[in-house]
């Protein structure tokens, strides 16, 4: 197939057995198809249309969804030869273009015509991590790692082979600032650490926000900032020694951080925690809760999704392998309320959950492998949250 192909809607609609939630399964195709990054907005033209990636016809590719007719509009015509960044593809605040890395390299797709642009190639011995636009659309922040591994080392993406390896080899890493119109790239930092997860702040451009990458036991500390105004970086979260934080992403008003959290060990069930930072290191706030969560999100602080774990993760226990709802009242938070069963495995990146909540909080988005295959999923959020099951133990 190629650039403008249609694929008719495979929409169903299904009803979650635990909590009766109404559930839009959004793909069916007998092969992966997954949303953004969770750290990546994806809706466009009034949230009636939403970008997507699927591994339909043996190759990875971007994909526009049509949520009013349920059609899936081919954007790219990727092969499998090719290393396309489709889950990190970043849509500009002017819904016209979109950014991501193919083989290497930084590119732009031009939504009303699908034609791509090259903005960007790495240098030898450099590979590309994440990119994000700024506020005013001016510049793409990415950041630029030292191959350390072989590629047959490392699989990052299924299994995080090679995850503590490359900790430990302290790559030369910088943060590069692409000013769009010239495409002229500027270091804005470096360091010989392993530096991932660069996300421009929604609102302020002057701000961006990495993590040291690498198991969150073992890096000095994971929560970045870098304030372009002030030409440095700076640590964000105080955490005890035993406390780990990461998964962080910007809330809509740019200014706050959220993430969430564990005590001592992944393994240990006690300590878990959900919270919030100011950029400037005011306003933390932390909340427990007995679970670990692979990844949440929010728009605010007012409420908070999570996605649980894979069932296994915590032998003889049920419904830890849900979306979660948490509602903040007076200062504390509610929950969590289960909206739905995921049942992911959380296999490989394509497949992890990465709830993200809709632009209006009317609705979960996530990716699930529940049937074998990844698929998107649409979970209504009711209008009374406390009407879901609520998550106390075991058994509800």
């Amino acid at each position: 197939m190629g650039k403008g192909v249609i694929y008719k809607s495979e929409i169903e609609i299904i009803t979650d057995p635990v909590s009766k939630t109404k559930l839009k399964k959004l793909s069916s195709e007998l092969s992966h198809t997954f949303h953004l990054y969770f750290t990546n907005d994806g809706w466009y033209e009034n949230n009636t249309k939403l970008i997507v990636g699927s591994d339909r016809d043996n190759a990875s590719n971007l994909y526009s969804l049509d949520m009013l007719s349920g059609n899936f509009t081919q954007l790219t015509e990727y092969t499998k030869e090719d290393e396309a960044g489709i889950q990190g593809a970043f849509l500009a605040a002017d819904e016209e273009n979109v950014f991501l890395i193919v083989n290497n390299g930084i590119r732009s797709l031009h939504l009303p015509t699908l034609k791509e642009e090259s903005y960007y190639e790495a240098p030898n011995g450099y590979h590309l991590s994440n990119l994000s636009l700024t506020a005013d659309g001016k510049e793409i922040f990415f950041a630029l790692v030292q191959d350390v591994l072989s590629k047959e080392e490392q699989s990052l993406g299924s299994g995080y082979l090679g995850f503590e390896e490359i900790e430990k080899a302290r790559p030369h890493s910088k943060i590069l600032a692409l000013e769009i119109e010239t495409k002229k790239s500027r270091t804005l930092h470096e360091e010989n650490r392993w530096i991932g997860h660069v996300n421009a702040s929604p609102t302020q451009s002057h701000l961006l926000s990495f993590c040291h990458e690498g198991p969150w036991d073992q890096v000095d500390h994971r929560i970045w900032i870098f304030d372009l105004k002030e030409n440095k970086a700076y640590k964000v979260g105080e955490f005890d020694t035993n406390q780990f934080a990461g998964h962080e992403y910007w809330l809509k008003n740019g200014t706050h951080i959220g993430f969430h959290g564990y005590s001592d060990s992944l393994e240990q069930k006690e300590g878990k925690f959900i919270g919030s930072i100011k950029y400037d290191q005011t306003e933390q706030s932390l909340h427990s809760f007995p679970y670990q969560n692979m990844h949440i999100h929010s728009n605010s602080d007012h409420l908070i999704v999570g996605d649980g774990q894979q069932r296994s993760a915590y032998h003889g226990e049920s419904f830890n392998d849900s979306i979660f709802l948490w509602v903040k009242e007076k200062n504390e938070y509610s929950g969590p309320y289960i909206l739905c069963q995921h049942r992911g495995s959380f296999q490989s990146q394509k497949v992890h959950v990465h709830p993200r909540l809709s632009p209006d909080e009317k609705h979960v988005l996530f990716t699930s492998d529940m049937d074998g295959y990844g698929q998107i999923y649409l979970a209504e959020i009711p209008s009374n949250i406390k009407d879901l099951p609520l998550k106390k133990n075991e058994n509800l």
